[in-house]
């Protein structure tokens, strides 16, 4: 039989036997009711993370079709050759690369240059960090429209004015030669507000002590800038960059909402060519073969990143 009482403000349980057994029934219940609370979520994950994750890998070596999912058999490397041999995929991977080449120093940028202007003690700020961040918290999908119509190259807004100081009016969305260009300045614009914040934290955790240090010196601001702000927000910056890394190799509402992939296959990117094939074409095992390519190709990325980091650090 367990015993409790109270003594002071904690309980104390009091066991037959040792010690030794008294901890180990102590901690199996500590581990029961832990378990409790985790079991839905991890249930959850199970359901809708790990088991779809493997039927993917599995399906990725079939010729499943969604519509004859009984005459789906086992066909190797072929949907992997196919891949290589397919210029759609080809087309979107250089898309989502060049995307990701463009957004990061866009996006982290602009993030950094918003957090180094709210730093400032001003009475207006707290009205900017809303304005700032206001875009995150909307949805893709109506940020996506949103701009449709700035951007409409007849009555669009941004036309309208460019129009105005005598410059024509640009074909934007239309122009395979513009449509990425766009899309990377939409997105770099959607996303800031969040990198904004994490860049503020960094900067209002940086001592005070080591500018006033650094100016008495003879640092000029650029110096304190280069020479302090830039090393002590290094943790912060590369948070930011693996996290805005990711995020851009799965590009996807955009493209969708604003061009549909075109024009001419020119914002056509992996994670939409995947809901294309899987869910508009139905061919489930071509698709699962281009996610698992895909993720392979972002976990050695992933890895890479992260290794270059530690040997900087070492």
């Amino acid at each position: 039989m367990i015993k409790t009482g109270l003594k002071g403000s904690k309980t104390v349980y009091t066991f037959p036997g040792t010690e030794k057994e008294a901890k180990n029934r102590i901690k199996w219940r500590e581990n029961v009711v832990a378990y409790t609370f985790l079991g839905p979520a991890l249930l959850l994950l199970l359901l809708f993370l790990i088991i779809p994750a493997i039927m993917s890998v599995y399906y990725a070596f079939t010729d499943y079709y969604l519509l004859t999912p009984d005459t789906r058999k086992f066909v190797g490397l072929d949907n992997f050759i196919n891949l290589f041999k397919d210029p759609i995929f080809l087309k979107s991977l250089a898309n989502t690369l060049k995307f990701v080449v463009w957004v990061i120093p866009l996006q982290i940028g602009a993030a950094l240059g918003l957090a180094l202007l709210l730093n400032k003690q001003r009475k207006a700020n707290t009205f900017f960090k809303v304005a700032y961040f206001s875009p995150v918290v909307m949805s893709l999908v109506v940020i996506s429209v949103l701009w449709l119509y700035l951007l409409n190259p007849n009555e669009g807004i941004i036309n309208n004015v460019l129009t105005y100081f005598g410059i024509s009016a640009q074909p934007f969305l239309t122009s395979p030669k513009q449509a990425m260009f766009t899309i990377v300045f939409v997105s770099a614009w959607q996303g800031a507000g969040f990198q904004m914040l994490i860049f503020l934290a960094g900067l209002q955790n940086i001592p005070g002590d080591v500018y006033e240090a650094a100016q008495l010196d003879g640092m000029n601001k650029w110096q304190r800038f280069i020479y302090i702000t830039l090393p002590l927000l290094k943790p912060t910056s590369i948070f930011i960059f693996i996290t805005t890394l990711i995020g851009a190799f799965k590009l996807l509402v955009q493209p969708m909402v604003m061009t549909q992939g075109g024009p001419v296959n020119s914002t056509m990117t992996v994670v939409y060519y995947i809901y294309q094939t899987g869910f508009t074409d139905r061919m489930v095992g071509y698709a699962s073969s281009i996610a698992l390519l895909f993720g392979t190709i972002i976990g050695l990325v992933t890895l890479a990143q992260r290794k270059l980091v530690k040997e900087e650090d070492d």
